[in-house]
């Protein structure tokens, strides 16, 4: 008795070692995802289950502006995550901040939102329109905890355009374009000024610490990676400030950087530096908390470099706010453990429409068939090096930028009136009309020198009305050749894929200035002004108003 007893007890307490070691092997270390309880590991390249998504968008870098690119200034981050990921050199995004924050969003081309025009303006009546569904609401439907740190810029003149009415959980950062990196003010014009740093709907005064915003925002999502459950699937979307102007950033960032004499372009240099420090950390978080190994990291920039705040797109033409390559042919790239063909380059073309579709259909969801998308679903070319299923971008149509003189029907052959702004790409070819913008390219030299120097670019002087450009891409990335009197046939395709477009276009929405829209009116604060009940009040009074007409009407006709 005495023996089985002793036996008894120490297959007990075996038992009870083997399960806590297996217990504790299960939960793993800093940075590892938990395992399968059945300790089955997925096949190679398949989520456990819903990944982790974390979208990081940064606001104005140029395409050039990153180490992999040949950039002078280092980003010993991205350069890793980039290459240990797919980098996408086929990647396609809008010229501005609000067109592309909108299209990653819904899904949707402008055309198709109203926000084609543009961008929206602090004091405008304007936002992303209410029945639009966003991604965070379709990835709420299939469990996700949805969070947002960092720019939002699809407006807020009413509570329902804000962040946390469009599908986030939780919301910290700023409504509006830009302001000061430190101090979180914007004046929009002399004397319409306010402040815009947010947590979920109210004026966060209680951060205001003079704190850098790309520190702070990395700071917050460190915070929501730790009070979160990393067994549940959590989208991220961290939308920094940086790079876009005022050029700031805290001294110890220009250590690299005195050798540059153009200040604009130090400043830059020591912003991307911080921004590619903070990623790092953003990546440690997701290792440590145990996010990492079921996560999908995106980094995209929202537009092209603007080369007079120190942006540099070379060896593109063009820059930020044009439809010229620089201004919409981002760095971009997908890091994850989950990716089949790690190491690799995407040159398959890329839309940022496309991560609405790819990311709902990784997360389990469902599109619903009343939602007529622009985007494609990309991730079997990302992931394993497939075609991509996109053949066709529109750049867009802008119906209300300003008209280039010499454009007319007749030089779009009777199809198209060539003084309206647009871009196309389909294939190897691109179609530009109307008026593109800013079109030189600016090499590395330009920023040699103390001040802003347009002597080094390089111009192209084009025979009097010009209003009709045709490049193919694929042999000419830096547009340097023009085809379209070589290939009128070619130009004729392209312009009536445009006229189809645009005869599915909504009317553009860029209503004026609203006087109501000053801080002033709202404690000091950028933010919601517009209020329904009011608009419900007037309407009323003047119902009540015409009644009474009608009635005085009724008794002088008796």
């Amino acid at each position: 008795r005495m023996v089985a007893a002793v036996l008894a007890g120490l297959s007990l307490l075996s038992l009870l070692t083997c399960g806590y070691l297996a217990w504790g092997s299960r939960r793993g270390g800093a940075g590892e995802a938990p395992g399968n309880l059945l300790g089955e590991e997925p096949a190679a390249g398949a989520p456990r289950s819903q990944p982790h998504i974390i979208f990081i968008l940064a606001d104005d870098q140029g395409f050039r502006d990153v180490g992999y690119h040949g950039s002078e200034i280092r980003t010993p981050t991205l350069d890793k995550l980039a290459a240990e990921g797919v980098k996408l050199e086929n990647y396609y995004v809008q010229p501005m901040c609000t067109p592309s924050r909108s299209q990653l969003i819904t899904g949707k081309y402008q055309i198709h939102t109203g926000l084609q025009h543009s961008i929206i303006r602090p004091t405008q009546p304007n936002c992303l329109p209410l029945d639009n569904v966003t991604l965070p609401q379709k990835l709420k439907e299939v469990g996700y905890s949805t969070h947002m740190v960092g720019k939002w810029h699809l407006g807020f003149y009413r509570r329902e355009c804000m962040p946390t009415q469009r599908g986030f959980d939780s919301f910290f950062g700023s409504l509006l374009g830009s302001g000061d990196y430190y101090t979180h003010f914007k004046c929009d014009s002399p004397g319409i000024c306010g402040y815009d740093l947010y947590e979920n709907d109210n004026a966060a005064w209680d951060h205001d610490n003079g704190i850098y915003s790309t520190q702070m925002y990395t700071q917050k999502v460190q915070q929501i990676l730790a009070s979160h459950n990393p067994r549940k699937p959590i989208f991220l979307y961290i939308a920094y400030q940086a790079v876009h102007s005022p050029l700031q950033a805290p001294g110890r960032y220009f250590e690299h950087y005195r050798s540059i004499n153009n200040i604009n372009r130090r400043r830059y240099a020591a912003m991307l530096a911080c921004l590619d420090e903070a990623i790092n950390n953003v990546t440690l978080a997701l290792r440590k908390y145990g996010y990492y190994e079921n996560s999908i990291i995106i980094y995209s920039s929202d537009n092209g470099g603007q080369p007079m705040a120190g942006g540099s797109n070379w060896p593109l033409r063009g820059s930020k706010g044009t439809y010229w390559e620089g201004g919409i042919r981002a760095v971009g790239f997908v890091h994850s453990p989950l990716l089949k063909n790690k190491g690799s380059v995407c040159k398959e073309l890329v839309h940022i429409t496309d991560w609405f579709p790819t990311l709902i259909t990784l997360a389990e969801g469902q599109i619903d068939e009343d939602i007529q998308l622009d985007g494609y679903d990309v991730w079997e070319t990302i992931s394993e090096g497939r075609r991509s299923p996109r053949v066709d971008i529109l750049h867009n149509i802008d119906p209300i930028y300003t008209k280039a003189k010499n454009g007319s029907w007749a030089a779009g052959y009777g199809i198209w009136n060539t003084a309206i702004q647009s871009a196309i790409r389909v294939n190897h070819w691109k179609l530009l009309t109307g008026n593109p913008g800013y079109s030189d390219w600016v090499p590395p030299q330009a920023f040699s020198n103390a001040g802003p120097n347009r002597w080094h670019n390089e111009r192209v002087s084009w025979s009097a009305g010009k209003t009709v450009w045709l490049f193919n891409i694929t042999a000419d990335p830096y547009e340097r050749v023009d085809l379209s009197a070589r290939h009128p046939e070619v130009v004729k395709q392209l312009l009536r894929r445009l006229s189809q477009f645009n005869k599915t276009a909504v009317p553009v929405r860029y209503p004026p200035k609203d006087p109501r829209s000053n801080p002033k009116l709202n404690g000091g604060v950028w933010g919601p002004w517009f209020k329904e009940d009011e608009k419900k009040k007037k309407s009323d009074k003047s119902k009540g108003a015409n009644k009474q007409k009608k009635n005085k009407n009724k008794k002088k006709a008796n």
